[in-house]
């Protein structure tokens, strides 16, 4: 195995990226959706980065890069189609000890970017090492096939019924055993089905009527 895997809380943490174009415009955008504090370094921008930055969320210096733009990154993207910035971003990046990825360039990278499959908290990263991109989408879209919105609810209900279940004074053994049965439920299934009153059924049998669907405030829809 060659990369680590890992998920990082970028919440409010300054990530910087170089570049402006559709490349650059979908790094900025999964880092917003991270929470991330992003910088933006290019002479144009798409039209998407300056509506983003027009409210507010991202700053944009319109100039080129220059040496200094990563003081202070947590993280930073090189999105330019310029070897050569892209090398001076990649020296000052390992001169700050500034985590980089440079689009295209693997050997430059102290990570890569997986393909993902998002489901409200449920996040599957795909990654083929950098061999094929290609097949790693395939994965994703396969993936996506399989699991449907309906995860996006399920694991919304067992994070209600962890948040409930732990202020409950209980035995740490027996609270694993109904996670345990939570997580092997066919409950992901009668949640696509629409069967709610199944749902209902299964967790009030296993942790009782104080743990309804109503009471976890959980929305149907």
């Amino acid at each position: 195995m060659r990369y680590y895997p890992i998920y990082l809380d970028i919440r409010d943490k300054p990530c910087v990226v170089i570049g402006g174009g559709d490349v650059a415009e979908r790094k900025v955008l999964s880092l917003l959706n991270a929470g991330a504090k992003v910088t933006v370094v290019s002479p144009e921008v798409t039209d998407i980065l300056k509506g983003i930055s027009r409210g507010g969320r991202i700053e944009i210096k319109e100039r080129p890069y220059k040496e200094g733009d990563l003081k202070s990154a947590f993280m930073a993207y090189a999105a330019t189609d310029n070897e050569d910035i892209n090398y001076k971003i990649s020296e000052e990046a390992r001169k700050r000890g500034v985590l980089l990825n440079v689009a295209d360039e693997p050997e430059m990278c102290d990570f890569i970017v997986p393909s993902v499959v998002e489901r409200g908290l449920l996040s599957i990263a795909i990654s083929t090492g950098g061999a094929s991109p290609a097949f790693a989408k395939r994965l994703r879209l396969e993936m996506e096939e399989i699991y449907g919105e309906e995860y996006a609810l399920f694991l919304e209900t067992m994070a209600a019924i962890r948040r409930k279940l732990l202020t409950k004074e209980a035995e740490s053994v027996k609270k694993r055993k109904i996670f345990n049965k939570l997580a092997s439920s066919s409950i992901p299934e009668m949640i696509k089905a629409g069967r709610w009153k199944d749902v209902d059924r299964t967790i009030i049998s296993l942790l009782g009527k104080d743990f309804s669907i109503a009471s976890l405030g959980i929305k149907k829809d």
